[in-house]
């Protein structure tokens, strides 16, 4: 009877009258998700920020060729020294 006692008593009287006794949730399963799910809403902003920059220098490189009446822009190939259009 004793063991079964143990387990419906109400949690120990406060002691030189500090109040009731709180009982402490662990925080750390909280602090993982938030951590994990910064990591993950940084890395996905960095990714879009990534491809906003490639996108709009497309964009700049078509305006350009518009602009000057051009068929497309010459890159050096290193290896070769020769030039051929750019790849997007």
């Amino acid at each position: 009877m004793e063991p079964l006692r143990a387990l419906i008593s109400p949690a120990p009287a406060p002691i030189f009258g500090r109040g009731p006794v709180l009982r402490r949730t662990r925080a750390v399963p909280q602090l993982i998700f938030f951590a994990v799910l910064g990591v993950a809403a940084f890395i996905f902003y960095r990714a879009f920020v990534r491809e906003a920059e490639r996108v709009t220098a497309r964009v700049r490189r078509a305006e350009d060729e518009a602009r000057t009446g051009a068929a497309g822009t010459l890159v050096k190939d290193p290896e070769t020294g020769e030039y051929r259009l750019a790849k997007d």
